[in-house]
């Protein structure tokens, strides 16, 4: 019988494992098939506090989990949790083919950005293709360089009003003739000099990953037909996030996002579950704002599982 099970290896879980280590409640994390979550796939960190000259992302989770370690976190390597089961008490959670028990669970699943699926973008993500703004925009790389923004919402818009912080211009390719953001960020975007808006054009082709950097993207208009090359140095992909959620639909309750739904802190529909990082998060997804939450649901199990004396 565990005592906690923690299924997720971002920023979120090793800060939850560090936590319930040092309460000497000996936690179990699963990795996940990608240990060390989004953080593992960007290059310098720059916004994440105590690193005066950055970090690199897979630096940052290879620390943390040492220090998760350190306090006895246990850690299954490259397993996946395939299954779960909240009914009662004790929960049920399947690792890999093997079942195990434990009292409670915290869950740190993540979300994963929502991609173009073009030739190109895969090849050249962290190298000039980016999911988040906020984390990569200030990169010596982009400064006073064209950049590409493709998306219509608000995080797109966001995103764009972001870059121009940095960018000597910023593109925002969107498949319509009108913003889905809303009004008054729609507004905003429209009437910044430094944004320019494509209107009715998808993003067909990212180039060139035979120079291993991003130099433009080949552009195509969606009522005319006809296809452009616009040169950039950064391409950001706004157009959504999808929450690592699917093993726990119908078992506890989700958003219409398929986002974790929490209440009072982490805690989540069923007692001793409880959720955190960006699996529950759809607003500002940041590593520190995943970390903080990782201690709040670990604060919470503590003292569930002391109040409930399982």
């Amino acid at each position: 019988m565990e005592e906690v099970i923690i299924i997720g290896s971002g920023c979120a879980g090793w800060t939850a494992a560090i936590y319930l280590a040092r309460a000497k409640l000996s936690p179990l994390l699963v990795t996940g098939s990608e240990p060390g979550g989004l953080l593992t796939t960007t290059t310098l960190v720059e916004n994440y506090p105590g690193f005066p000259l950055g970090i690199q992302g897979p630096e940052l989770m290879e620390a943390m989990r040492k220090q998760a370690e350190r306090f006895g976190t246990r850690v299954k390597y490259l397993s996946v949790v395939t299954d779960f089961q909240c009914n009662g008490k004790i929960k049920r959670v399947k690792i890999d083919d093997e079942w195990l028990e434990t009292k409670a669970v915290v869950i740190a699943v993540g979300a994963r950005p929502r991609k173009l699926s073009v030739p190109g973008e895969s090849e050249l993500e962290t190298k000039g293709v980016s999911y988040c703004a906020t984390c990569d925009g200030a990169l010596p790389v982009f400064r006073n360089q064209p950049l590409v923004v493709v998306g219509g919402g608000d995080s797109a818009c966001e995103e764009a009003l972001y870059l121009t912080r940095f960018a000597s211009v910023v593109y925002l390719i969107h498949r319509r003739d009108a913003l889905r953001a809303s009004s008054i960020m729609a507004e905003r975007v429209l009437n910044e000099p430094k944004i320019k808006v494509i209107w009715n054009s998808v993003i067909e082709k990212v180039l060139d990953p035979k120079e291993d950097r991003v130099t433009g993207v080949l552009l195509r208009n969606v009522k005319e037909g006809t296809t452009n090359l616009l040169e950039c140095r950064g391409l950001f992909v706004a157009i959504g996030h999808v929450p690592n959620t699917q093993i726990f639909e119908g078992k506890i309750e989700l958003d219409e996002k398929k986002l974790i739904k929490t209440t009072e802190g982490t805690k989540t529909s069923v007692a001793g579950v409880f959720a955190c990082g960006d699996c529950v998060d759809g607003v500002y997804r940041q590593a520190v704002t995943a970390a903080g939450m990782g201690c709040m649901a670990a604060i919470d199990a503590e003292r569930y599982l002391r109040e409930k004396s399982i």
